[in-house]
C-alpha cells in the first residue's frame, strides 16, 4: 500500500512538473514593480486592500483587490527599511522599521500621515517582524539583547507598546539563537495561543513561551527557521527555512509538526520545498504555499509533497481573504499574483 500511494503521488507531482515546465505555464503575473526596492512586509486585510512595506521608506497600497498599486515613500523615514507591516483596512496600518533606531509607525488616514508610536535607539535593536492576536492585541519580536528576548505588546491596536517580562519564555535564548526578518512571518497566532520560531546558530520552535527543538538546518548565522504558519483547524504547523546562502540547497528546510492528543511532533515529509524558503502560508486545511529567493513552491497535502512552479524570486506571499487569489512581493519592488492556485489541482 505505501509503494501504491507513493507512486501516485509520483504520477500526480509529474504532471504538475509537465504543466509548469513543458507546456510554458507561469502561473505568476508582476503587478508592480519599482527598481532598488525590496519588499518584505505583506498585509492583506480584506478582499479589496493590499498594503506591502520595504525598503527605502516605500509604501505600495492598492484599493481595488491588486489590481493597481500606488507607491509613497513615509516622509522623514525614506532610508528606513519597514520590513513588517499589519493592516486593519484602507485607513489603519501599521509599520517597523528593523533597526538604528528601531520604530514602529501608525496611519490611520490610509498613509498620508504616520505617527510614531514607538522608538529605540539601542544600537542592538532589530525588530523582526509583527503578528496580531485580535483586532486590538499585537505584539513585536526583536533580535534578543544581553541574553534576553525581546518581545513587545500592544492591548490598544498599537497606539502605545511595552515590553513584556522575559518571565513568559521559559527559557533564555541561546548563543547565536535570534531571528529573520526575512518575511515578518515567523511570529503568528491561532486563537489564544503564539506561535514563534527562532533561526541562526540556534532554531527553536517557541509556543506560549514554551521552547521545542526542531529538525531544521542550523548552526551557521544564515540558516535556521524564517517562517511558521497554523493549518486553519490549528492542529499542523508548517516552518520553513534553510541557509539564505545557499538558497538552492533543500538541505532540512521544512519541518511539519502535528498535534495529536494535545502533544505536538514532528511528521516525516516525502520531499521539500526546492531550496531556501523564507515564507510559508496555509492555503486552505489541505494545500500549503512557501516562496524564497530560489523560486515557489506548491503542496497539495498538508506539505508532504512539493511542487516548484516558478523559479523566481519573493520574500513573502500571503492568500487574499475570500478568493483563491495569492501576492507575493520580493526584490525590485515587485507584487506578483496567483490569479488561482486550483487551477494546478483542477489540471
Amino acid at each position: 500500500m505505501r509503494k501504491y500511494i507513493f507512486l501516485i503521488s509520483f504520477i500526480v507531482l509529474g504532471h504538475f512538473q509537465l504543466l509548469a515546465q513543458n507546456l510554458g505555464f507561469h502561473p505568476i503575473e508582476i503587478v508592480t514593480q519599482k527598481k532598488g526596492v525590496s519588499i518584505r512586509g505583506l498585509s492583506i486585510p480584506n478582499q479589496q486592500t493590499i498594503w506591502a512595506s520595504g525598503s527605502g521608506g516605500n509604501i505600495a497600497k492598492s484599493e481595488d483587490g491588486g489590481n493597481t498599486f500606488i507607491w509613497s515613500q513615509v516622509k522623514g523615514y525614506e532610508k528606513r527599511d519597514f520590513r513588517s507591516i499589519h493592516a486593519w483596512n484602507k485607513k489603519e496600518a501599521i509599520i517597523v522599521a528593523v533597526a538604528a533606531p528601531a520604530v514602529i509607525l501608525k496611519t490611520k488616514d490610509g498613509g498620508a500621515n504616520w505617527v510614531k508610536v514607538y522608538e529605540n535607539t539601542d544600537t542592538s535593536m532589530f525588530l523582526d517582524a509583527i503578528d496580531f492576536l485580535n483586532t486590538k492585541k499585537g505584539y513585536v519580536i526583536g533580535d534578543p539583547i544581553n541574553g534576553q528576548f525581546y518581545l513587545l505588546q500592544t492591548t490598544n491596536k498599537g497606539d502605545t507598546w511595552k515590553l513584556m517580562s522575559n518571565d513568559y519564555f521559559k527559557e533564555s535564548p541561546k548563543e547565536g539563537e535570534a531571528f529573520f526578518a526575512s518575511s515578518a512571518t515567523n511570529l503568528t497566532h491561532f486563537k489564544k495561543h503564539q506561535y514563534l520560531v527562532s533561526g541562526g546558530k540556534v532554531s527553536r520552535l517557541w509556543m506560549d513561551g514554551q521552547p521545542m527543538d526542531i529538525p531544521i538546518l542550523q548552526g551557521g548565522n544564515s540558516t535556521g527557521a524564517n517562517s511558521i504558519a497554523v493549518s486553519p483547524e490549528g492542529n499542523d504547523l508548517l516552518i520553513v527555512g534553510g541557509d539564505f546562502s545557499k538558497d538552492k540547497s533543500t538541505n532540512n528546510n521544512l519541518v511539519h509538526l502535528q498535534k495529536m492528543n494535545a502533544i505536538w511532533s514532528v511528521k516525516p515529509t516525502r520531499g521539500d520545498p526546492k531550496g531556501y524558503r523564507s515564507c510559508v502560508q496555509y492555503l486552505d486545511a489541505n494545500n500549503a504555499i512557501a516562496c524564497g529567493t530560489s523560486g515557489v513552491d506548491l503542496s497539495f497535502d498538508k506539505g508532504n509533497d512539493w511542487l516548484l512552479i516558478s523559479n523566481e524570486s519573493f520574500h513573502v506571499l500571503k492568500k487574499q481573504p475570500n478568493t483563491n487569489k495569492i501576492f507575493l512581493a520580493g526584490s525590485g519592488g515587485r507584487i506578483g499574483v496567483i490569479p488561482n492556485y486550483l487551477n494546478y489541482i483542477l489540471n
